[in-house]
């Protein structure tokens, strides 16, 4: 990954309704892959993604995250 110390990330941002919501985000990286998911806090509602190991934290985070806006928009 990046070298960043792992540790627990909250990310607020607009949802797909355009409301403030908060995100859980978890990275875990086995091997040559890093898996990131993202939780929305309200809902309980997550969604992972798959990426290199060695890729940036914030795209990891931000294809969590667009993922989430999917599967949320889906389910309503």
């Amino acid at each position: 990954m990046d070298g960043a110390q792992p540790e627990a990330r909250r990310v607020s941002g607009s949802g797909p309704t355009g409301k403030k919501r908060e995100i859980l985000i978890e990275i875990t990286v086995m091997g040559a892959y890093a898996k990131a998911t993202a939780i929305d806090a309200v809902t309980g509602v997550e969604a992972s993604i798959t990426g290199p190991a060695n890729a940036p934290r914030a795209a990891l985070e931000a294809a969590a995250v667009k993922k989430l806006d999917y599967v949320i928009n889906k389910k309503s």
